[in-house]
């Protein structure tokens, strides 16, 4: 069924969410990685640091993101072709420019965080590399990071609504 709404409740979501910045919400110093880096590098630090998304950097300048999905996609591909040696094994020896995403999507700081979100549903990425005038990366802004925002941007809608049971769906 149709929700009930008070008046002002998508006002004041849309105000809430004009003024925020890729800079107010993004991860600042993101862990990176070394083209030349292992695949068995990235593995490691994905699992203990639960992270999904690296920006990849060759002399200090970004040249690729690697995703947890790309890294799947190099693990299953290392399954199917090689028998005779673990994957694990197989991962130390392919260097993560063999694997990560070249065609970077970034985002400058001082952009809406309406934009970065508009670029990430574009694109169909999960993050966006947030880099400087001079192109050098100053933090990382994640699908993740958007969602937390929107969770508690709807807790301080649902706490300034006198009645949250009215916006609740019908049967």
């Amino acid at each position: 069924g149709d929700r009930a709404r008070s008046p002002c409740v998508g006002t004041r979501l849309e105000a809430a969410s004009d003024g925020m910045r890729v800079r107010d919400l993004m991860q600042r110093d993101p862990a990176t990685l070394d083209a030349d880096d292992p695949l068995d590098l990235a593995d490691d630090v994905m699992r203990l640091g639960r992270v999904r998304h690296f920006p990849i950097l060759a002399d200090g300048k970004l040249v690729g993101v690697l995703s947890q999905r790309d890294l799947f996609r190099a693990a299953a591909s290392s399954l199917l072709q090689l028998q005779y040696r673990s994957s694990r094994e197989w991962l130390a020896t392919i260097p993560v420019r063999a694997v990560m995403s070249t065609r970077v999507h970034a985002i400058a700081p001082d952009r809406s965080l309406r934009d970065a979100v508009d670029v990430m549903i574009a694109e169909k990425i999960g993050c966006l590399p947030v880099v400087d005038a001079e192109g050098a990366l100053v933090g990382l802004v994640s699908e993740t990071d958007c969602l937390r925002h929107l969770a508690h941007l709807l807790r301080e809608e649902d706490e300034a609504s006198p009645d949250t049971a009215e916006r609740r769906p019908t049967e």
